[in-house]
């Protein structure tokens, strides 16, 4: 599996679980399992892809899952900055577009 294939594959599932979880339909700790679900897999297949350059919605996939992992529930609910910010990364994912403003994402 390339890191391309890899974000192709977890980017649309994390945007599902950023919106569920706006939208109150998930509980913030399933989004934490994932989160570690996802590096622990990143960590078997990146060792072999330093060379790939990272596209667009990888960079936005990575900067979504830092937020989830930087803030907790209750801030990016309370804060109407960060919940736009979660909003449009999604969108992003879901639907593509331009690059969300602030959307910083690299690899770990």
């Amino acid at each position: 599996m390339t890191a391309n294939d890899f974000i192709e594959t977890k980017a649309p599932q994390l945007a599902y679980y950023g919106k569920a979880f706006l939208d109150n339909q998930l509980d913030y700790k399933e989004i934490q399992l994932y989160m570690w679900d996802v590096l622990e897999e990143w960590q078997c297949i990146s060792g072999s892809q330093q060379a790939e350059q990272p596209s667009d919605t990888e960079k936005v996939f990575w900067h979504l899952l830092y937020c989830f992992d930087h803030w907790s529930g209750w801030a990016i609910k309370g804060n109407q900055y960060l919940r736009q910010q979660i909003h449009e990364c999604c969108d992003y994912i879901n639907i593509g577009g331009n690059v969300p403003q602030s959307c910083i994402g690299i690899r770990p």
